[in-house]
């Protein structure tokens, strides 16, 4: 017997609301339930719709697991020499590095960029005037092997020695 046979004359809602289980996640309101409630049996599309999100998944896996090992296949840039690393490969005697490596840490803390307000040295071994370096090659300002290679020529014609260097700059606290 329909509705209006029975006298019973109720339109439907106009704004139905969704089923409960519809709002437990956003997305959920845009398609129903993966699971059927009590009773009712998976369709399937249902069957369908999970097959495809594993397959997408799976897929997804291997494609990352590609492309991972494509990334572990490139060779890594070397990373550039510290000035420290570029001295000690031209000092070979572990004592002249040694006061060498002391010089520069006070002077400049291995920054090869490092200036003083003041007097304007500039550099790892704080050349006076700046433009001294120049000598040792044009890219002074920006090449601690050029700086290093300069640096020891001073300490060399100077004091004989980075030892000697550091012998002085112990009593002075400048070289």
């Amino acid at each position: 017997m329909s509705r209006k046979a029975a006298g019973v004359l109720h339109p439907p809602p106009t704004n139905p609301s969704p089923p409960r289980e519809w709002l437990t996640h956003a997305s959920a309101c845009l398609r129903p339930p993966l699971f059927p409630s009590e009773g009712q049996s998976v369709s399937n599309a249902v069957i369908r719709r999970i097959a495809a999100s594993k397959k997408t998944l799976v897929g997804s896996v291997l494609a990352l697991g590609v492309a991972g090992s494509m990334l572990a296949a490139v060779p890594a840039q070397a990373a550039p020499m510290s000035a420290k690393a570029i001295a000690q490969q031209m000092i070979k005697d572990p004592a002249q590095f040694a006061a060498f490596n002391n010089i520069v840490s006070h002077e400049s803390g291995w920054d090869y960029t490092a200036t003083n307000a003041s007097s304007g040295a500039y550099g790892l071994v704080q050349a006076l005037p700046a433009s001294k370096m120049a000598s040792a090659g044009s890219d002074w300002k920006t090449n601690p092997a050029t700086q290093i290679k300069w640096g020891l020529n001073y300490m060399n014609e100077r004091y004989g020695s980075p030892v000697g260097a550091w012998n002085f700059w112990q009593n002075n606290h400048w070289y």
